[in-house]
């Protein structure tokens, strides 16, 4: 069934076409409160216009927000003074042009659509202080509540989980006793102490540095047992054939049989090296 075509008076095809610029949703609002035609829908009145070719006048420079027209003049004053704060920017202009439909969050939309820059990139240049820089809260706020001052370090106080010289704990990871040491710490200089590994440290101040190419190797399988009698340097080369994937599994040997899996892997080594030197000469 075919739909009623819409009839229009001269009167209302007068009145349409002399605001045809309007907001479609006003556009349509408006004819209705002034010709009472409940027949006619906002889609009618858009057609109508697209049929008859008529300009909406938006093309030439004019600009418009999601719901509002902005004229030559506002939108120039708007370019002009866009590095202003939001709330200046939006008090300003109303108050030059006399409207009051303008809200900070508008003016701060187009501007952005707009592409608009303000000059501000919202963080701290280099070189600048802080507004509040030497400024205290006042008395009973911020910092200065006393809630706030119960939960504070005082002058002078040690935390409660301050770690001192000796304190030592079990890293998880590598199964490690690491122990912190009275000496500076090359990496943060800021520090007193620095963390060592326990077993390594005894056994320097027993024997002397490690050698160099070489690794301490507990020969007792436990590697929380520090007791500088329990370890041994050995050439790093030498660890895959003691607990490598194709290793002897020296650390879940018997005690008995450990000598015997030490001296083996020596012996490897010492074979691959041989076999290097007749290589190169």
């Amino acid at each position: 069934m075919r739909r009623a075509r819409i009839i229009y008076s001269d009167a209302e095809m007068t009145w349409l076409e002399q605001n045809r610029e309007m907001i479609i949703s006003d556009y349509h609002s408006a004819f209705q409160k002034k010709f009472r035609r409940p027949d006619v829908l906002l889609a009618h009145l858009h057609g109508l216009r697209k049929r008859k070719g008529w300009k909406v006048g938006r093309e030439a420079g004019r600009y418009k927000g999601r719901r509002r027209l902005f004229s030559e003049a506002e939108i120039q004053w708007l370019r002009e003074n866009c590095t202003l704060p939001t709330d200046q920017y939006a008090k300003q202009f109303n108050e030059t042009f006399g409207r009051t439909d303008m809200t900070e969050a508008k003016l701060h939309s187009m501007r952005k659509r707009e592409g608009w820059r303000t000059g501000r990139s919202g963080r701290f240049e280099k070189g600048r202080p802080s507004p509040n820089k030497g400024k205290r809260c006042p008395p009973g706020t911020g910092g200065r509540h006393p809630n706030a001052r119960k939960t504070q370090f005082k002058k002078g106080q040690v935390p409660h989980n301050a770690a001192g010289p000796g304190h030592e704990w079990l890293d998880q990871q590598s199964g490690y006793i690491v122990m912190l040491v009275d000496e500076p710490n090359p990496w943060k200089p800021d520090q007193k102490t620095r963390p060592v590994h326990k077993h390594r440290w005894l056994w320097e101040k027993a024997n002397g540095p490690v050698p160099e190419g070489q690794v301490l190797k507990c020969l007792d399988g436990d590697k929380a047992n520090c007791d500088p009698s329990n370890w041994q340097p050995v050439p790093r080369e030498i660890l895959p054939h003691l607990n490598g994937r194709f290793g002897m599994g020296y650390d879940q040997a018997e005690p008995e049989v450990k000598p015997t899996i030490m001296a083996v892997a020596r012996l490897k080594h010492a074979a691959r090296n041989a076999k290097a030197r007749r290589a190169e000469a």
